[in-house]
């Protein structure tokens, strides 16, 4: 059994000299921080088409009747836009196992957004076209966390797509050991608190409809609607407002064991933090201090306080 979350990545990112004029984008902390804790998966989209290194640039070219393709800019009417197709639909049914996709910026085969158009005489358009392989992908595994390299760089974005990868990891593990009603009910029973700090209203809804779970004959159907209403709620960064409601929630479960003076310190702890003057591990790392000294089943299970390895420090950059 994978013990490591599966991410697919764009080659040029893990240092291969596979880009177009024969470098790479090698990225810092993917290289040396994530991967310690992941297996990746490269791929070049462009050189699984057959294109040498180096290779004369592409771009995306709209055409009049709205079509997107891709072209080399050298010689706008060679089109390899049914290449790069073809290959994705033999590539993509074989990713199921990932939990994650990582995708070079700007590249008209791999850009998640804001790749330039151009028309067919050459004029440069606007920035709102995606690569052809990274359209594919998202058409394919819509729940399936995606970033690009140039967003990583912030924390916030970093920070929730490794925690949707660890997420998503755990659901695709629990797959593979055989789905179980009371499997997956343990499983959202885990995330509860962490969906809370994500999107309230996403929490209430994805509540009833695992209640519903016995309705449902077929279990493979439910875990795949269940995995689109999850991804899609982690898809939506944690706020302050919502982490405070959580953390207050949190708070409660040791009324009878706190003194007077210790509940104020730890409220207070948490107003700080929601009016900005502490980060997040603060209240944090008092709350798991007080579970240690005082286990409660319920929050122990819970998810929310160890979403991803704490070796990759991405809570001490998020405010």
């Amino acid at each position: 059994m994978q013990t490591q979350p599966i991410l697919g990545i764009s080659g040029c990112l893990t240092g291969s000299t596979v880009r177009f004029d024969g470098g790479h984008k090698r990225m810092g902390f993917v290289m040396d921080e994530l991967a310690q804790w992941v297996t990746f998966r490269p791929v070049c989209p462009e050189m699984a088409i057959g294109l040498p290194v180096p290779r004369p640039a592409l771009r995306l070219i709209q055409t009049t009747d709205g079509e997107v393709q891709m072209r080399f800019s050298h010689a706008p009417h060679d089109d390899v836009s049914a290449k790069m197709a073809e290959f994705a639909e033999n590539y993509l049914p074989r990713i199921g196992d990932l939990a994650g996709f990582i995708v070079c910026a700007k590249s008209p085969s791999c850009g998640m957004e804001r790749v330039r158009l151009y028309d067919e005489k050459g004029n440069r358009g606007r920035k709102e076209g995606v690569g052809l392989f990274t359209a594919a992908l998202l058409a394919r595994y819509p729940w399936l966390p995606l970033e690009e390299d140039g967003r990583l760089h912030d924390p916030v974005l970093r920070e929730n797509f490794v925690e949707r990868v660890f997420a998503l990891h755990e659901l695709n593990t629990l797959h593979a050991r055989g789905l179980t009603r009371r499997a997956l009910l343990d499983f959202h029973s885990r995330y509860k608190l962490q969906l809370l700090a994500h999107h309230q209203a996403g929490y209430r809804e994805i509540g009833p409809f695992v209640a519903a779970m016995h309705e449902w004959d077929d279990l493979e159907a439910f875990f795949v609607a269940y995995r689109e209403k999850l991804m899609a709620i982690l898809k939506q960064p944690a706020s302050r407002k919502n982490h405070t409601n959580v953390l207050m929630h949190i708070q409660g479960y040791f009324h009878k064991q706190l003194n007077v003076r210790q509940r104020a310190e730890l409220r207070q702890i948490i107003l700080n933090y929601r009016a900005g003057l502490l980060p997040i591990l603060a209240p944090l790392t008092l709350l798991k201090h007080y579970l240690a000294e005082y286990p409660d089943r319920y929050l122990l299970t819970q998810n929310y306080f160890d979403p991803y390895p704490d070796d990759l420090g991405l809570r001490l950059a998020v405010a």
